[in-house]
């Protein structure tokens, strides 16, 4: 009956009862039932045609309000079933949005919508070069350099001549799950540091510290580390059960023999380095040992930074079966340092190739 009559239509009719028109001849002349007049009257009586309007005009609001909420009330259900993390790659979004569309019959548009991705982008198929080659030659390296990220793995495939950019290499990388689990480290507690004055020039200062490690027979071994603080560079690893003041000379007065002696050497308070050999032998040759305090060793970071890639990528990954095998792997990885391994504070140069590159600008300098 609604499509028939109009609310003023409607309102009319009620207006006519009500001026005395009895309820059955209004039914036949307008052709209607007597339970439709009843319940015009229930729904219209006493409206006017403007209230009417009002009315209708509620109504339509209204529908269109509960429309909205059970949309959005599906939506956010809907949500619920995708956004159990945050969606933060392209690939996760599309995933995303075609189990909404599969799931919850929705539109493309809608779904999109509610993910935050345009069509265009859901419908984008990548068109990449394939990585086959790279990944294994990528799986090859790490499987070399267990302990090298993704940073030093692309620098040693740009030596090999791949022309990729760094993003390339850590999507293969990742792909390929060879991600570097870091090894905890012990936790110290905040202390007062004091700043240490930067090397200018090679040669200038060195550090050197001892570091404990076993054999397979359950004996122990020292290896005593010698590092310049500007280059990086390795200068010596002495390895043996046991290394006393006597035999940190021995090692010193190799080292003054092939490059010369630095201003200082940042030591800390062993009975080794605090013993009556090393400083007989250092003040003898005019040598400044510098201490660190008891208990602090960040005041001698240069040498705790080399200890740390030293155990995590020497120590920690061989088995020495003797003493004899001990000193060959660690002197190989020193010159792999040395030689091979990106420095990151060097720009990812190695110790070497910085300090070629140094000295060379010096000579350029004292030429000009």
């Amino acid at each position: 009956m609604k499509k028939r009559f109009t609310e003023e239509q409607i309102i009319g009719i009620l207006k006519e009862a009500e001026a005395g028109l009895k309820v059955a001849e209004l039914c036949r002349k307008h052709g209607l039932s007597e339970a439709t007049y009843y319940n015009w009257k229930a729904k219209y009586g006493g409206l006017t045609v403007s209230d009417a309007q009002r009315l209708k005009a509620l109504e339509t609001e209204n529908a269109r309000l509960k429309r909205l909420l059970a949309e959005a009330m599906l939506d956010n259900a809907a949500l619920k079933e995708v956004v159990g993390r945050k969606l933060v790659s392209p690939q996760a979004k599309r995933v995303a949005v075609s189990h909404l569309m599969t799931k919850h019959q929705m539109g493309v548009t809608r779904a999109c919508g509610l993910i935050g991705i345009s069509r265009s982008l859901y419908r984008y198929e990548a068109k990449r070069p394939a990585d086959q080659e790279l990944k294994e030659r990528l799986c090859e390296l790490a499987a070399q350099k267990r302990r090298y990220g993704y940073r030093r793995l692309h620098v040693l495939l740009c030596r090999e001549g791949w022309e990729i950019n760094r993003k390339r290499t850590y999507r293969v990388y990742h792909e390929a799950g060879l991600m570097v689990r870091k090894r905890k480290r012990k936790r110290i507690a905040g202390v007062e540091r004091q700043i240490k004055v930067a090397p200018s020039a090679p040669n200038e200062s060195w550090s050197m510290d001892y570091v404990s490690d076993g054999l397979a027979d359950g004996r122990r071994l020292r290896c005593l580390n010698i590092v310049d603080d500007f280059t990086k560079q390795c200068l010596a690893i002495e390895v043996d059960t046991s290394l006393p003041g006597r035999r940190v000379v021995g090692v010193l007065q190799r080292l003054a023999e092939i490059r010369g002696l630095p201003k200082s050497v940042t030591v800390d308070n062993g009975p080794e380095f605090a013993g009556k050999a090393l400083d007989e032998w250092a003040d003898s040759q005019g040598l400044c040992l510098s201490f660190i305090q008891p208990g602090k060793p960040q005041q001698n970071a240069y040498i705790e930074s080399f200890n740390g890639k030293f155990r995590d990528e020497c120590l920690n990954e061989h088995w020495f079966v003797s003493m004899r095998h001990a000193r060959q792997v660690i002197e190989e990885w020193r010159r792999e340092y040395n030689e091979q391994r990106p420095h990151s504070s060097l720009a990812y140069l190695t110790p070497d190739q910085f300090a070629d590159t140094f000295l060379t600008a010096d000579s350029m300098s004292v030429s000009d």
